[in-house]
């Protein structure tokens, strides 16, 4: 076996190509970081969205714009 891994340096032992699992494991890596990611940003919309009382916010709006006047 190990003359095989002499003549053939990206393959292990077993004839696996070093290569192209590397770059599997990157794509799965990126492919995590960006569902990671999608997934943080539909928690903050969510949270952000459950602790807004619309009408208090609209109530207040419209105390602001008579103090304007």
């Amino acid at each position: 076996m190990a003359k095989n891994q002499q003549n053939q340096p990206n393959k292990t032992a077993a004839g696996t190509d070093k290569q192209q699992v590397r770059q599997q494991n990157q794509q799965a890596a990126q492919k995590k970081q960006q569902q990671n990611q999608q997934a943080g940003q539909q928690q903050y919309g969510t949270e952000f969205a459950s602790e807004t009382d619309a009408q208090r916010v609209q109530e207040q709006n419209q105390k602001s714009e008579q103090k304007k006047k």
